[in-house]
């Protein structure tokens, strides 16, 4: 397995994640501005020509945010997600980031619990932020 800057043929194993994983899903073309986004970084783990995860980071200035990070359901708490986190706080950090922010599903509890596994703190509260149903957004960040 590797993580690679995500390609166009990389796009279909994204949306099929991406719609798995979330009731209110980016589209495919909110998606793929992320493939040459200059600020930003569209991200895959890939296990030969399956995209195992993927994560949208975009960094302005000394900020970053995670914008999205999904597994496959069937591959998740392997690690995947773990590493794909690993990979953009890196990569945030080499655009010059200094912190990293994140929005998560008040009921999230495993994406909870490895935001926190990598240092991320909580820092706020969004009230329904969500819809699909509607939930709070609990924000993180962390150092980098």
């Amino acid at each position: 397995m590797r993580i690679v800057r995500a390609g166009e043929r990389h796009l279909d194993g994204v949306m099929d994640i991406e719609n798995r994983s979330f009731t209110d899903a980016w589209s495919r073309e909110g998606v793929a501005d992320y493939l040459y986004a200059p600020d930003g970084e569209l991200l895959v783990l890939e296990d030969g020509d399956t995209v195992v995860g993927f994560a949208i980071y975009h960094v302005s200035f000394e900020d970053a945010e995670l914008y999205n990070l999904a597994v496959l359901p069937e591959r998740r708490r392997c690690g995947a997600g773990r590493a794909l986190l690993d990979a953009a706080l890196k990569g945030a950090a080499l655009r010059g980031a200094q912190r990293m922010f994140l929005e998560v599903r008040r009921s999230n509890d495993a994406a909870m619990g490895l935001y926190r596994s990598a240092g991320f703190a909580v820092c706020g509260v969004r009230r329904d932020y969500y819809d699909a149903p509607r939930e709070d957004a609990v924000l993180m960040d962390k150092p980098l």
